[in-house]
């Protein structure tokens, strides 16, 4: 809504209400996290209990109601939709609410809240290890920018302006906006430009940053494929390479894309696009807003966030998706067990595959868990559940909605988005540390 808020900054009022699904989401301080990682200046109504949305009939995520001048409800929009047709409907309202004299410009005193201060990395999304190269990529997703560091946390290179925006060229000139999923070819780094929705190609070795597939505009109607960079893409949240294709967790279209660096073709691949958690052959199946996506070297495994599910998916013509652990959009909690109907994961954003395990990050518990994709058994690896920043043994340490996860070097690298940090856990012993960022 931002552009309407600042085109009708003397005319239009808008009011967030958060009418929460996840349990984690009930917390003021959580949404206060949100609200900050998504950088709006609206005033936003933690509605935990469901208030606002009996008192106005709300049936559906996300609803947008009208509300006139005297606090009458005059329309209402359910679903995602386009900003660009609601401009000529505020245009008339303005003109027929002006002609009334009950238009009030008068401006609220009201000021967006801002981290205190200053932080190396602000809501780092997804973080890429390469032990060969001894080499981690950051995503700092606040920021709208990549870090490249040593494992040890040193950085090396700041990759993009700083700004938010769509542009190419120098890492100092390139611009992203709010960048999450990496995936490392040689000297090539393929960004998940999220809110640009496109695709970034980074050149390691000439310092260059160059589009590979979106228009820059968000896919609103047909979900098809084809060139590259006339296709517009949906919230691209995380990327992995198999067989030299570059495969995208589309979480806004709720698919799996694939992409042909070679021919330069991306189509859907997984998933119709309908938000649901449906087993079966990969073209027919339904998916939950996937946000994570890592692979084994034959099979891709998929965080299906919405759905706090973990799915299995066969990539080859053929094949298929199966559901690990997650039984649908609304079963979510925090329970360890063996199967669908024994594990409870509560909106999971990062996945990882290492020696034959998955290691997910458990979003909205706090929590790093270790996942047999074999025979589904889930157990809680890091963190103690409760939200914070604490270093320490595996059960005692500490996360606040870790999104991001890498494996390098004898180490589970985490990224820890609402602390603003980069956690490191030791494989053999389980210990967390924060990792300290120098040259940034």
């Amino acid at each position: 809504m931002r552009k309407l808020e600042r085109k009708w900054s003397r005319e239009l009022v808008v009011v967030g209400v958060h009418s929460p699904k996840f349990s984690s989401e009930r917390e003021t301080e959580a949404l206060r996290a949100a609200v900050l990682r998504l950088d709006l200046s609206h005033p936003v109504v933690n509605d935990r209990d469901f208030r606002v949305w009996q008192s106005y009939a709300v049936r559906a995520w996300p609803t947008l109601m009208f509300i006139d001048p005297e606090g009458k409800v005059i329309g209402r929009h359910e679903g995602e939709f386009a900003l660009e047709p609601f401009d000529g409907l505020i245009s008339q309202m303005v003109e027929e609410f002006d002609a009334a004299g009950v238009l009030d410009r008068r401006p609220l005193a009201l000021e967006p809240e801002r981290l205190a201060a200053p932080t190396p990395l602000r809501f780092p999304g997804k973080v890429l290890a390469d032990e060969a190269g001894g080499r981690l990529f950051i995503s700092d997703t606040g920021h709208h920018r990549i870090l490249r560091a040593d494992l040890d946390g040193k950085v090396e290179a700041v990759i993009g302006r700083g700004d938010a925006g769509l542009g190419d060229g120098s890492f100092a000139d390139a611009a992203f906006h709010a960048p999450q999923g990496l995936a490392l070819d040689g000297d090539t780094l393929y960004v998940a430009d999220t809110e640009n929705h496109a695709l970034r190609a980074v050149d390691l070795a000439r310092s260059r940053v160059a589009t590979l597939a979106g228009t820059g505009s968000q896919l609103m109607g047909p979900r098809v494929g084809g060139p590259a960079r006339a296709t517009p893409l949906s919230s691209p949240w995380d990327l992995t390479l198999l067989g030299g294709v570059l495969y995208v967790a589309m979480a806004g279209t709720h698919q799996l894309w694939a992409f042909s660096p070679e021919s330069g073709v991306i189509a859907p691949h997984t998933g119709t696009g309908r938000e649901a958690l449906e087993d079966g052959p990969r073209e027919a199946a339904a998916m939950n807003q996937p946000s994570g996506l890592t692979t084994d070297g034959r099979l891709l495994y998929v965080a299906d966030s919405e759905a706090s599910a973990i799915r299995v998916i066969e990539p080859g013509p053929g094949g298929t998706i199966r559901t690990i652990v997650g039984e649908g959009l609304f079963e979510f909690g925090d329970r360890d067990g063996t199967g669908p109907a024994n594990v409870r994961l509560q909106h999971p954003l990062g996945v990882v595959w290492h020696a034959g395990v998955l290691f997910v990050a458990d979003t909205y518990n706090h929590k790093i868990k270790r996942l047999d994709p074999r025979v589904g058994e889930c157990r809680a690896y890091l963190g103690s559940g409760e939200p914070g920043h604490a270093d320490g043994a595996a059960g005692v340490a500490r996360f606040s909605e870790p999104s991001g996860l890498s494996v390098a070097a004898g180490r589970l690298f985490i990224a820890d988005t609402n602390n603003h940090a980069l956690r490191a856990a030791s494989l053999a012993t389980g210990e967390v540390r924060t990792l300290a960022l120098s040259g940034v």
